[in-house]
């Protein structure tokens, strides 16, 4: 039998045996909190859901063009003016099943086999294996963790040579939390432009920042660096949209060209009424967004402190999204039951298994002395969980 090489090449995620172990104890009844939910646990807000009963019961049921329709992306273009103060032109607008599906297409029109991609660590779990999926080569970056997960810029200039294409750009970052200062978004857009990179940058929790916090899109920047970006965001986070999956690309028309051509052939138009309905969500007040956001603010807040009282972890405060990457470095090389802690998958594993209490190891995200948690779920989930791993690391031997 022949396998695809590349295939090959792309890893599943590591962290799925402790997420089916976890389904499975669930399913047996056991009362399992789990940390890892990628999504905000508020419902869809209504008008959003009764947009896309009304596309329904209009019949808008068919094939729109590839890249979306020429309203929603002419919407979408608005919004982000609104947001971000950059202004495009609908042509330059492809939207995508979820932002993932955008990210890829990115990464399929940029790059050519063996062309190397920047990716700052902790990163994304995805990022790497999209980057190889184009038969790119991911070459990542530490972030300074004393610093809040700042770029290091040193590091950053020693990575690039001549192979180097782009940058991924993650603010605020999934999994740190971390915010990317105005001053190193313009550091990254002046070494872009000195070494004609590209630039990919996610910015699907921009509306999630805490503390006074404010986003900085690189497009914000100037012409060229407007140009060498692909924006990358969607509609999952902020407007609790995960199952709908839309996300949207905007980028040169050039670009916006090929990706349109990319995903004609691949999977053609994102869902029609997905569609309908985030025309709807982003053309007028999400009134939900403020209770949502505020409980978030809430959660991260109790978390943060409840961690940093808990022997052998620490956290830095996240300023934006809805994850905390707790470093684990005070567990490891200790024992539970005689099995030692030698990284996250280890922690992680037997943190299951001692206590019914899932968590994200951090060697999916290139962080082996860290856990993940999120904190979009429930103040009651979130305090028996932290309960629960306190009595586990301060009981490890």
């Amino acid at each position: 039998m022949r396998i695809s090489k590349k295939c090959q090449a792309v890893q599943g995620s590591i962290t799925l045996a402790i997420d089916a172990k976890a389904k499975q104890l669930k399913a047996e009844g056991k009362d399992v909190v789990s940390f890892g939910a990628g999504e905000p646990d508020f419902q869809t807000p209504q008008y959003i859901v009764d947009g896309a009963i009304k596309a329904l019961n209009e019949g808008k049921t068919k094939y729109t063009a590839a890249a979306g329709t020429p309203e929603l992306r002419k919407a979408i273009c608005e919004y982000t003016k609104r947001n971000i103060g950059t202004e495009y032109e609908f042509t330059q607008v492809v939207v995508s099943n979820g932002a993932k599906q955008a990210i890829l297409n990115a990464l399929q029109a940029i790059l050519n086999p063996g062309d190397e991609v920047i990716i700052f660590s902790p990163y994304w779990v995805s990022y790497p294996e999209m980057v190889k999926m184009a038969d790119g080569v991911p070459i990542f970056v530490e972030t300074i963790e004393k610093d809040s997960f700042r770029i290091d810029f040193d590091a950053l200039n020693k990575a690039i040579n001549e192979k180097t294409v782009a940058i991924i750009l993650n603010t605020p970052s999934n999994p740190t939390g971390a915010v990317v200062p105005e001053c190193d978004v313009r550091k990254i857009a002046q070494i872009a432009k000195e070494h004609d990179l590209m630039i990919i940058s996610d910015e699907i929790y921009d509306a999630l920042l805490y503390d006074g916090e404010k986003h900085f899109s690189i497009t914000q920047i100037d012409e060229d660096t407007k140009e060498r970006t692909i924006l990358i965001n969607g509609m999952s986070k902020a407007f609790a949209m995960t199952g709908w999956r839309i996300g949207y690309s905007i980028s040169n028309k050039e670009i916006a060209k090929m990706i349109a051509n990319y995903q004609s052939h691949a999977t053609s138009n994102p869902n029609t009424i997905a569609q309908h309905a985030t025309l709807c969500a982003i053309t007028n007040e999400n009134t939900d967004f403020e209770k949502m956001f505020n409980e978030f603010d809430r959660r991260r807040k109790y978390m943060v402190e409840t961690i940093n009282n808990i022997k052998g972890l620490s956290v830095h405060m996240p300023k934006g999204a809805f994850y905390a990457m707790v470093s684990i470095e005070g567990t490891i090389g200790k024992k539970y039951n005689g099995k030692v802690i030698n990284g996250s998958m280890d922690f992680a594993e037997n943190l299951l298994e001692a206590t019914l209490t899932a968590v994200v190891p951090g060697v999916a995200f290139g962080a082996d002395k860290h856990i993940r948690l999120s904190y979009a779920t429930s103040m009651e989930n979130i305090e028996k969980g932290l309960s629960r791993i306190k009595d586990f690391a301060e009981g490890l031997e």
